[in-house]
């Protein structure tokens, strides 16, 4: 994990909610709120990076517990594992974009900063 540096003010965004607080929300249900928190973000990047992430985030771990449901005993006992490592770096994904920083998950963060133009 890695942490990108952070503006000291994340502003607003355009949904008229304080970017951190968008950013927040962004993470709550997966790729459905960070799907929509997306496509309906037009001025902050922070939003739209942290939107990002969850949705490359929850692609990622969907997949991966796909395949690791698929190879019994060691893939379904690594799952339980990943599905509880899931949940924290989920919760921290939301506690440090509500604290207004740029927390960048290995890979899927750097993805969604491309694509968001950071």
């Amino acid at each position: 994990m890695e942490q990108a540096t952070a503006p000291t003010e994340v502003g607003k965004s355009s949904t008229g909610m304080q970017a951190n607080f968008a950013a927040l929300l962004a993470y709550v249900f997966g790729l459905v709120t960070g799907l929509v928190f997306f496509l309906v973000e037009k001025e902050s990047k922070f939003v739209k990076f942290h939107a990002m992430q969850s949705i490359c985030f929850s692609i990622a771990f969907f997949v991966a517990g796909v395949v690791l449901a698929f190879i019994p005993i060691i893939g379904w006992a690594i799952g339980i594992l990943l599905n509880l490592g899931g949940i924290v770096l989920w919760i921290v994904c939301m506690v440090q974009a509500y604290q207004g920083k740029w927390f960048r998950l290995p890979v899927v963060g750097d993805f969604a900063a491309k694509q968001v133009g950071v």
